[in-house]
C-alpha cells in the first residue's frame, strides 16, 4: 500500500507542512481525463466522446486516410517510388563519384566469381549467377533506399533455393546423363529457381501493398545472425563433395547436413587427389588474392589439361549476352509457395537489417516499405531473365563500404563489370575448376562464422537473446534453413509472451519533497498512507495476462475468493496492513488492451465497488481508454475516476479518504 502522506501534503491556509515541498512548487487542482479534454482538447469534444462507437471511429479514420491518399499528386508519388529523383539532384559529384566508381568496380569483380559459385549452390549453371549479379543490382539502384547496400547472390538464399530445386527437379537415379538430357535437366531447374524468385517477389509486393514493412521487427537480430551462421555451416558441408571430387547426390530435407557428412565419409576413399590438391591450393590463396586466384586456377587448368587428364570438373562455356525474357511457369507457383515465403522473409529481414545498420552509421534514413517494394520488383523482374532469388549480401556490402562507396551509383559501376564478363570476358572462365567455386563459397562464409564471436557478449547482455540465438542455430543446423527460421521466429515470440507473463505489479510510494513515485521495494524511506494503494502494472493487458492481472490485484487488495481478506503490503516488515479504501491503478505501462483484458478491468471495478474500495485509473492512453469504454467501464466508474496522472489521482484520493487537512486537494506543478 502506498500513496501520498496525510493532510500535511496539501496544507490549508495558515497550516504548516511537515513535508518538504519542491523548490518553487506551485499548486493546481487534480485533473481528470474529462476536465483535461475540456481545458486542452478540441473545443467541440465532450466527455461523452469517450464512448464513441467503434464503427464511428473506424469511419472517421477511413475518411482521414482517404483524404491523405487523395492529397498528393503524381509527382510526390513518383519521387517516393524512385528514390534517385530525391537524392540525385543533391549528388556531390566531385566528392563521391570517385569513391563510388572504385567501390563499384571492386564489388563487381567480386560478384563475378561469387555469382558463379552461388549458382552451383543453387543447382543451376554458373552463368545464371552472373545474370543474378546484374539485373537485381541494376533494379535496386533505381528503387532502393539503402545508399550502402550491395545486392545480388546471397549464400543463404542460394542454399534454400538449391534445396527446393533438388526436391522439385531431382536428378535421375541412373545418372550418366547425356549432353541433351543434362541440358533439359538444367533448363527445368533454372525454371524452378526463376519461379521461386517470381513467387518471393510477388509475396514481397503483396506485403508492400499491405504496408507490412513492420514485419521486419519480428525477425530479431539474434534470429537473423543465428540463421546466417547455421546456414554457413550448411554451405560448408554441402561443398565438401565438390572439394574432394566426389560425385554425390545432394541431400535435402531435415538432417541433410548429417546425411551429407555420412555420405562424404563413406565415399572418402574414392575422392580425387587432383581436385583435392586444387581445392587445398585455392583455399590457401583465396583469402589474400581472391580474384587473382580465379585467374591463376583457370590458367593452371588450361595449361595442365587438368579437365581431360584428371577429369576435373570445369565451368565450361559461358553463353554471351543475355537470356531471352521468359515468364516462369506459373503452374509451378502453388508448389513453390511454401518455399517462396521463407525466402521472401529472409530477403527482407537481411536486407532491411543491413540497410538500417549503415543508415544509422552514416546518419540517413531508410523506408522499410520502399525496401519491400525494391526487393519485390527486383526479384519479380529478374525472374523473367532466369535469375534465382536474390537479396542484399553481407560480404559485398561490407566490401563496398570499405572501398569508399557513398551512394547507389556504385551499383551502376558494379553492373558494368558484370556486363563486360557477360558480353566479352566469359571465355576466359572456361577452364575454371568448379572446385575453386566451392572454395569461394566456403571463403564467403567467413563473416557469418565470425558472428559466433559475439556470443559471450550476448550472454552478458541478455540471457534470453542468447537462448534465442542458440535455439535458432541448433534448429537450422539439425533441421533445415527454412524450418530453423520458423523455429527461431516462434521461439523468439514465445520469449516475448513469457516475459509479459512474468512482469511484476509494483506498489508505489512518494519520495519526500518531490512528486516522484517509486517502487516501495527500492527504499523504506518512501512515504505511505494507510488505506491508500497505488499500483503500477507495466505490461499489456490481453488474454494472456488477464489471469495474472486478476491474481495480482486480488493479492494486493485482499479480494480473495473466500471474501475480503487482509491486504498485503510491500512496506517494512513491521508495517501493519490496513484495509484498502482507495486504489490507484497506474496504467502508463499498459500499451494496449484487448477485449478479454478490458472485461477483466470492468470486473475489477465491480468487485472493488462491492468491497467498498474506490478505484481510480491514471494515465490510460487513448487506445486503452477507448477499449475499456467499449467494454462498459463507464457503467462501473464515473469519468471523475479517470485521471491524467498518478499525482492527480493520489491528490484526489486524500480527499476521498477524509484525512485531516484541506477540503480541496491540490498537486504540485
Amino acid at each position: 500500500m502506498s500513496g501520498l502522506p496525510g493532510a500535511s501534503t496539501c496544507p490549508g491556509p495558515g497550516e504548516a507542512s511537515d513535508l518538504k515541498s519542491p523548490l518553487g512548487a506551485k499548486f493546481r487542482e487534480p485533473l481528470t481525463e474529462a476536465r483535461f479534454q475540456q481545458l486542452f482538447g478540441d473545443a467541440e469534444q465532450e466527455p461523452e466522446l469517450l464512448a464513441e462507437p467503434r464503427w464511428s471511429r473506424l469511419r472517421r479514420l477511413w475518411k482521414r486516410r482517404a483524404r491523405a491518399c487523395s492529397g498528393p499528386g503524381p509527382w510526390p508519388l513518383l519521387r517516393a517510388r524512385l528514390p534517385p529523383l530525391r537524392w540525385l539532384p543533391h549528388y556531390r559529384w566531385r566528392a563521391w563519384l570517385l569513391g563510388d566508381a572504385v567501390a563499384g568496380v571492386t564489388v563487381g569483380i567480386v560478384h563475378v566469381p561469387q555469382g558463379m559459385a552461388f549458382a552451383l549452390l543453387t543447382s543451376v549453371p554458373p552463368v545464371f549467377g552472373l545474370y543474378t549479379s546484374f539485373f537485381p543490382v541494376l533494379i535496386y539502384t533505381l528503387l532502393g533506399t539503402g545508399r550502402h547496400l550491395s545486392t545480388g547472390t546471397f549464400a543463404v538464399l542460394s542454399l534454400m533455393t538449391g534445396s527446393a530445386v533438388e526436391r522439385l527437379v531431382p536428378e535421375p537415379l541412373e545418372g550418366n546423363l547425356s549432353g541433351i538430357e543434362r541440358e533439359q535437366l538444367d533448363a527445368q531447374r533454372v525454371g524452378a529457381a526463376a519461379a521461386m524468385a517470381f513467387g518471393s517477389g510477388a509475396l514481397m509486393l503483396g506485403m508492400f501493398a499491405l504496408q507490412l514493412g513492420v514485419l521486419a521487427t519480428f525477425l530479431s537480430e539474434p534470429v537473423v545472425k543465428a540463421l546466417t551462421s547455421g546456414a554457413a555451416l550448411h554451405v560448408l558441408v554441402s561443398q565438401l563433395p565438390s572439394l574432394l571430387g566426389l560425385p554425390l547426390p545432394r541431400q535435402i530435407g531435415c538432417f541433410a547436413l548429417f546425411k551429407t557428412l555420412a555420405a562424404v565419409l563413406t565415399a572418402l576413399p574414392r575422392s580425387s587427389p587432383a581436385e583435392l590438391t586444387v581445392s587445398a591450393l585455392s583455399l590457401a590463396l583465396l583469402v589474400p588474392v581472391k580474384e587473382l586466384n580465379v585467374l591463376l586456377a583457370s590458367v593452371l587448368c588450361f595449361t595442365s589439361s587438368l579437365d581431360t587428364r584428371y577429369n576435373i570438373q570445369i565451368v565450361g562455356l559461358l553463353p554471351g549476352g543475355f537470356p531471352r525474357p521468359l515468364l516462369p511457369n506459373l503452374a509451378e507457383l502453388p508448389r513453390i509457395l511454401a518455399d517462396s515465403l521463407p525466402m521472401a522473409l529472409v530477403t527482407f529481414a537481411v536486407s532491411a537489417s543491413l540497410a538500417s545498420i549503415y543508415a544509422d552509421k552514416y546518419s540517413y534514413t531508410i523506408d522499410s516499405n520502399q525496401e519491400l517494394f525494391a526487393h519485390g520488383v527486383s526479384n519479380l523482374i529478374s525472374s523473367l531473365f532466369s535469375c534465382f532469388p536474390n537479396s542484399a549480401t553481407l560480404a559485398t556490402t561490407s566490401l563496398l563500404v570499405d572501398a569508399g562507396g557513398n551512394t547507389q551509383v556504385a551499383g551502376l559501376f558494379s553492373c558494368m563489370v558484370v556486363l563486360s564478363v557477360l558480353l566479352w570476358l566469359g571465355p576466359f572462365f572456361y577452364y575454371l575448376p568448379k572446385a575453386v567455386l566451392a572454395c569461394i563459397n566456403i571463403s564467403s562464409m567467413r563473416q557469418m562464422f565470425f558472428q559466433m564471436r559475439e556470443l559471450p557478449q550476448l550472454w552478458r547482455i541478455s540471457r534470453v537473446d542468447f537462448a534465442v540465438w542458440m535455439v535458432t542455430w541448433v534448429a537450422v543446423v539439425t533441421l533445415s534453413v527454412d524450418l530453423g527460421l520458423a523455429v527461431g521466429v516462434v521461439f523468439s515470440m514465445m520469449t516475448v509472451v513469457c516475459r509479459t507473463q512474468r512482469v511484476q505489479c509494483l506498489a508505489l510510494g512518494l519520495a519526500e519533497g518531490t512528486e516522484l513515485y517509486r517502487p516501495l521495494r527500492e527504499s523504506h524511506k518512501l512515504l505511505q498512507v494507510p488505506g491508500l494503494c497505488i499500483l503500477s502494472y507495466p505490461t499489456p493487458l490481453y488474454f494472456g495476462t488477464r489471469g495474472q492481472f486478476r491474481r495480482i490485484l486480488e493479492w494486493h487488495l485482499g479480494l480473495g475468493e473466500g471474501g475480503k481478506e487482509a491486504p498485503k503490503t510491500d512496506g517494512p516488515p513491521d508495517a501493519v496492513a490496513e484495509p484498502v479504501r482507495v486504489v490507484v491503478l497506474d496504467c502508463s505501462g499498459v500499451t494496449f488492451a484487448d477485449a478479454a483484458g478490458a472485461r477483466e478491468v470492468v470486473q475489477l471495478a465491480s468487485r472493488c465497488r462491492d468491497a467498498g474500495i474506490h478505484l481510480l485509473l491514471a494515465q490510460c492512453n487513448a487506445s486503452v481508454l477507448g477499449t475499456l469504454t467499449q467494454a462498459g467501464l463507464l457503467d462501473r466508474v464515473t469519468p471523475e475516476q479517470l485521471f491524467v496522472s498518478v499525482q492527480d489521482a493520489a491528490a484526489y484520493a486524500l480527499e476521498r479518504l477524509e484525512l485531516t487537512g484541506p477540503k480541496t486537494c491540490t498537486v504540485w506543478v
